[in-house]
């Protein structure tokens, strides 16, 4: 898996016009009482550059409304993104040779760090993570960008660690 999508290893160098806008993005949700998601892309050809970036949407606040007992929890305190955009938006990427290679979203009022719900999310309940991708989240607090952490898969110990990524331009 790894020598096919290098990424999963860490160690990204990402356009910083990309993480001006997934910053932007986080804010932007912050405003809004709801942690940012999306994708972000690059060339296959270049396996550990990211160059390109699609926001998704949050669904939790809108579950959360629609049905507060399934739904407990807003998007406050986690991201909900629609499963059939988001293995479209994977699949359009392979096919068109700039693969997902980073899932990202934000943490509010919290800190960057991988809690136990993200890790639920990235391997759905299972042993590894369902996609192979690296995972970069952002911390906002009070409005603001107070850290990015970028964190992959470790298979020896089962968990998610930090891993460095470069800022590009």
């Amino acid at each position: 898996m790894a020598d096919e999508t290098p990424w999963v290893n860490g160690n990204l160098v990402i356009d910083k016009a990309i993480l001006d806008d997934v910053f932007a993005h986080a804010r932007e949700s912050y405003a809004r009482d709801e942690e940012s998601c999306g994708l972000l892309f690059g060339p296959a050809g270049e396996p550990l550059v990211v160059g390109r970036g699609l926001r998704m949407e949050n669904r939790a606040n809108k579950l959360h409304k629609l049905d507060p007992e399934t739904y407990p929890r807003t998007g406050r305190m986690y991201f909900d993104i629609d499963p059939m955009k988001f293995e479209r938006a994977v699949r359009e990427g392979k096919t068109q040779g700039v693969p997902a290679k980073v899932l990202y979203h934000s943490h509010l009022d919290v800190g960057a760090y991988f809690s136990e719900t993200d890790a639920q999310a990235a391997t759905m309940g299972g042993d590894s993570p369902t996609y192979d991708l690296a995972y970069l989240v952002t911390s906002v607090r009070n409005g603001e960008i107070d850290d990015a952490k970028l964190f992959i898969w470790d298979p020896a110990s089962k968990t998610f660690v930090a891993s460095t990524y470069t800022v590009r331009g």
